[in-house]
């Protein structure tokens, strides 16, 4: 008897029915019985960071550091050329990854062997690839499914290495997000990703592992644009 007064005393719209039912019918109810926004004088628009204290080249080289990620910045391209060669010297990569064809040059130029996602990714160390924006009060990187290098470059290999220039780097992951709107002019890509430093989990036993899921390595080489 009880139950059956506890059932009656509820709204008309959510009587006898399933528990996906109930909270179908309780979104509908509350979309057609609107209610007034009990907040009017929030505000959105402005910033809630304060201002970054450093350029955004800096900041985002202390923050990347921070989690784990190893910082390379390049006075020119010629810098950029010969301390990639001298990375994979000292590390005895042997060959690299890549899919974007200024970047294949780049690598051309530095004597490293490249190969193309479509030769055997389960041999995939070391994966060359650029980006969309750095976000510099993160330290994060910001990839996407439209790159030539697809999604597989930078979740596959042990190592990953990012090619970028100081025009690349935004404040924030709202202007990111801003910038690569208007980059693919309303036609977002299917996949947008933040990166930020290497893979790592400590979800099994509270042992930190690197490289669980994504690469145990990551590096970004910054320089200026060229002109």
């Amino acid at each position: 008897m009880k139950a059956s007064n506890k059932l009656s005393s509820r709204p008309e719209h959510i009587r006898e029915s399933t528990t996906r039912e109930k909270v179908l019918k309780n979104i509908r109810h509350a979309l057609i019985e609107t209610s007034e926004n009990p907040f009017p004088d929030v505000d959105f628009d402005t910033e809630i960071y304060k201002p970054m204290k450093e350029d955004g080249d800096i900041n985002f080289a202390i923050e990347f550091t921070k989690v784990g990620g190893k910082f390379i910045f390049c006075d020119s391209a010629q810098d950029m050329l010969a301390k990639v060669k001298g990375l994979f010297s000292e590390k005895g990569w042997s060959e690299a990854w890549c899919n974007e064809e200024s970047l294949t040059g780049l690598l051309n130029h530095a004597m490293v062997p490249v190969k193309r996602v479509n030769q055997g990714i389960e041999a995939m160390k070391v994966a060359v690839t650029s980006c969309e924006f750095l976000i510099a009060r993160l330290g994060s990187i910001m990839m996407s499914s439209q790159q030539f290098s697809g999604r597989r470059m930078y979740s596959y290999p042990e190592v990953h290495i990012v090619i970028a220039f100081t025009s690349q780097i935004v404040p924030d992951i709202k202007q990111a997000l801003s910038a690569i709107r208007e980059k693919y002019a309303g036609k977002m890509p299917s996949m947008v990703s933040i990166v930020t430093g290497p893979s790592r989990t400590a979800d099994i036993e509270k042992t930190l592992v690197m490289g669980a899921h994504g690469p145990k390595e990551l590096y970004v080489f910054l320089a200026d644009d060229i002109s």
